[in-house]
């Protein structure tokens, strides 16, 4: 699964880093804290969160993330955006909330597998 079929499956905003839509999905992780994604987040997960400034940026590339999901309508400030754009990691939008988003993500990547 790639992000782009997440992006047309949810219905999720594209808000960032377009060019990284062909990444690959491996699996997820949910947490608003960086030192927990930093720890427990996999090479080709896509983290679901809250948080909007530049740090997430760093967090995804360094653990090498495949995209990154904003819950509740959030968007990226715009130094994360750039950022995004700048090395291909997306950074996508969704109205729900992460209990709700975080379980159609579980089972849509499970399903791929």
């Amino acid at each position: 699964m790639i992000v782009q079929d997440i992006v047309e499956k949810l219905g999720l905003k594209v808000c960032s880093g377009a060019n990284g839509l062909n990444r690959e999905i491996e699996g997820g992780y949910t947490s608003d804290l960086l030192s927990d994604v930093m720890g427990n987040a996999d090479e080709n997960h896509i983290w679901v969160t809250l948080q909007t400034h530049k740090n997430i940026m760093a967090i995804a590339s360094l653990k090498e993330l495949a995209a990154i999901v904003l819950v509740k309508g959030y968007e990226p400030d715009e130094d994360a955006a750039e950022q995004s754009n700048e090395e291909g990691i997306p950074i996508l939008s969704s109205e729900e909330e992460a209990f709700e988003l975080t379980g159609k993500l579980y089972e849509m990547i499970n399903q791929a597998k």
